[in-house]
């Protein structure tokens, strides 16, 4: 029997798909009533780990105090953890349902089977499963069963639930025929959910999955696993669900030791910060490309021509130049009576010996061995006397130790990169290693981080190229940062910090932000980067040699996911980002994924941006748009002055024509002018630059003035290509006339 889906509680729905849900909704009470019974077992077992370790005693503990202690810990911190996860409330709970026929019966004499499949493995008090965790291999025929490879199944049903409500049921069968008495109900999970609108996150899909990405959501974890195709592919929400995957089926391995997903920017991260939790995973690190380095975070991107000279592995020459050079302002040469000796070392020999000493060492990890080096050339100048005794009265001498702190001061890696602002040091460092102009635009884009205060996106790369070559500065007496204690803000007053902004940084302590943009530039600390397990990397084909080079430091000794697509690139260097690439993979097995279908953008909509791009790139990666709204792109265009009231009237007209959410995607050159349309509608509407709307997606976009996308941005009509298919379902483009 087959029948339309629907709500139960809906007009005109028949009484075969009432009965439908109701009968999902029994199973689902169920659930929920054994989830509270195992929350209120987990808050027991953490109470009772708070009370273990308890002791009226004083003075020392004694061993079996500290491993009660211990005990108490791990209690606490398991239990609280069990808790925390089933008191969180996922979206549909349970999502799926499976009626399996088996060729032998089992030993109840059965040859059916119903398995319920959620984002949550539940059992009731006998320890049956009432619900399949989707990563376990029991739900594994859910997302890989077909009509031409049933596995099994007959009936594969989605449940649609809001929190513990069950909606609606969606019906895909299996086998030729129903058997008798089995109701089928709908056309598909997996159109229905396309046809859903769009919110300012991303969706997790775990309800339909198809077998192609569950192939790759399965893939083995070793090595590196590959997943490309066109837009729209759900290559993202597929490596997501991945690395939840990971977590489940090795979890001792990957928790410990660490999952880093990396996206193209910060509005990326917040848009996929969501659908990791909703499949019952929270310890995932989401990066940036502009917060990979702990003490930075950067958004402003440079030009794309300054972007390229950053992203080369050729500034690496220039770097490491930089990384030699002594810090402005140090002193040239030594003078000092030691032991009754004059000793004068010149700028030359100063300068021989930093070298020598940068063969073997880095440079905030040297100053013992600098000394050390100075020593034996004080001692070539006397010649006199024992050796040791002189050698120890030289590094002990109270002139000598304030000399090495000036000459050999802690040098902080975002201060080499600054030097590269002066124009004499920035001749230095890229004289036969960058053109004329390129040096240039590096030395500009440097004096831009100076003026305006802030870090460029491509600047991490370069710091963390610095930071692996001098290494680390170490901690400040806390005077020394900036910190205030409490009492001590009392006694200043607030209105003689002026108008500094005050940072919480603890609960007993507040950090100055500097006023002067060169000093708001070194704020905190960079630190040695973390090392992970696996390393997931989004829009890799954007990536440049020296992110890649900032990855491999990363994942020196992880397995990969990597998720790309080279038509959408706006790294102009593909040869060069590749051989960097595959030097932070090493020698590491790849295997490859190829999604092929468009899930994303209406057909009428991905036609539309695939015959921009293929003149430019003909060897495109196309996937098949498999839904159709039977409404083409609206194509307008306006004047200079007249731009405003055009985009807004697109905006408004969107606004009644779909539920979700709307970007006016537009070049820098109209921001401005564009910010107060996108402010009308603040909860529905933003306002993004090309580059921005990378692995995002929305129920309609406004793409303004694509001939400007195209002149502003570094990968040209790739960047304009990526604008074009960020729509599901409704695409409005503006052209501006010249004046």
């Amino acid at each position: 029997m087959s029948v339309s889906s629907g709500r139960a509680d809906a007009p005109g729905v028949s009484d075969v798909v009432a009965a439908e849900i109701a009968a999902e909704q029994a199973h689902v009470d169920q659930v929920y009533a054994e989830l509270t019974k195992a929350g209120e077992r987990a808050a027991l077992v953490e109470a009772e780990g708070l009370a273990r370790g308890r002791t009226d005693r004083t003075g020392e503990a004694r061993e079996e105090e500290i491993t009660g202690l211990f005990e108490r810990d791990a209690l606490v911190f398991n239990a609280g953890r069990r808790r925390q996860s089933l008191e969180t409330q996922y979206e549909g709970l349970v999502f799926g349902r499976l009626d399996l026929e088996h060729e032998k019966p089992d030993e109840h004499g059965d040859t059916r089977e119903v398995r319920y499949i959620g984002r949550l493995g539940v059992r009731d008090d006998h320890y049956e499963p009432l619900v399949i965790d989707w990563r376990a291999p029991a739900a594994a025929p859910f997302y890989r069963a077909t009509p031409v490879d049933p596995q099994g199944v007959v009936r594969r049903r989605v449940l649609r639930c809001r929190d513990s409500r069950v909606l609606g049921v969606e019906d895909d069968l299996m086998v030729a025929e129903a058997p008798e008495g089995m109701v089928v109900v709908g056309d598909g999970a997996l159109m229905a959910a396309l046809t859903r609108s769009r919110g300012s996150r991303m969706r997790d899909i775990v309800a339909t999955i198809q077998r192609h990405q569950d192939e790759a959501i399965r893939a083995d974890s070793s090595g590196v696993t590959e997943i490309t195709g066109g837009p729209g592919t759900g290559k993202t929400v597929v490596a997501l669900h991945r690395a939840a995957y990971l977590l489940y089926s090795q979890r001792r391995k990957f928790e410990a030791g660490g999952i880093l997903v990396v996206g193209p920017s910060a509005a990326y991260t917040a848009y996929i910060e969501r659908v990791l939790p909703s499949l019952g995973e929270d310890s995932v690190t989401l990066r940036s490309l502009g917060d990979l380095l702990d003490g930075m975070t950067a958004t402003r991107l440079d030009s794309p021509d300054a972007a390229e000279v950053k992203g080369s592995t050729r500034v690496r020459q220039v770097l490491a130049r930089a990384s030699r050079d002594i810090a402005p302002g140090a002193a040239t040469q030594f003078r000092a009576m030691v032991a009754g000796h004059p000793i004068r070392i010149d700028a030359p020999e100063l300068t021989r010996i930093r070298r020598q000493v940068l063969r073997h060492h880095q440079h905030n990890a040297a100053a013992s061995a600098a000394t050390a080096a100075l020593a034996e050339v004080a001692w070539t100048q006397v010649g006199t006397g024992e050796r040791p005794d002189f050698i120890d009265r030289f590094t002990d001498h109270r002139e000598v130790e304030a000399f090495v702190r000036d000459w050999w001061r802690p040098i902080d890696p975002r201060e080499v990169l600054l030097w590269l602002a002066d124009a004499d040091r920035a001749k230095s460092y890229t004289h036969g290693i960058l053109t004329d102009e390129q040096a240039v635009l590096l030395r500009d884009s440097m004096q831009v981080a100076l003026t305006t205060g802030t870090w460029s996106v491509a600047d991490i790369a370069l710091v963390d190229d610095v930071l692996s070559r001098v290494g680390p500065v170490a901690d400040a007496p806390r005077e020394e940062r900036g910190f205030y204690e409490i009492e001590e803000l009392d006694t200043l007053g607030v209105a003689e910090l002026g108008a500094q902004q005050r940072i919480p940084v603890s609960d007993v302590s507040y950090q100055i932000t500097p006023a002067d943009p060169r000093e708001r530039l070194l704020v905190g600390k960079v630190t040695r980067s973390d090392e992970y397990a696996h390393v997931l990397v989004d829009e890799a084909q954007d990536l440049s040699p020296m992110q890649w080079r900032t990855l491999g430091r990363r994942g020196r000794y992880a397995s990969w996911t990597v998720v790309g697509d080279a038509a959408q690139s706006s790294w102009p260097l593909a040869q060069e980002a590749i051989a960097a690439r595959d030097e932070a993979f090493g020698t590491k097995q790849r295997r490859r994924f190829h999604m092929d279908t468009n899930y994303r953008n209406a057909r009428e909509i991905f036609d539309y941006a695939a015959e921009q791009i293929l003149p430019v790139v003909p060897d495109a990666d196309i996937p098949n748009a498999v839904r159709e709204t039977g409404v083409r792109p609206v194509e307008l265009t306006a004047a200079p002055d007249t731009l405003r009231e055009t985009v807004r009237g697109a905006t408004e007209r969107l606004l009644g024509e779909v539920e979700g959410s709307i970007a006016i995607i537009t070049p820098e050159r109209h921001r401005h002018l564009l910010d107060t349309v996108a402010a009308e509608a603040p909860n529905r509407v933003i306002l993004a630059d090309p580059m921005s709307t990378k692995g995002l997606e929305h129920d309609a976009t406004v793409v303004v003035d694509p001939a400007e996308i195209i002149a502003e941005s570094p990968g040209g009509a790739r960047v304009l290509y990526v604008a074009l298919t960020r729509a599901a379902h409704r695409m409005t483009i503006v052209e501006v006339q010249d004046v």
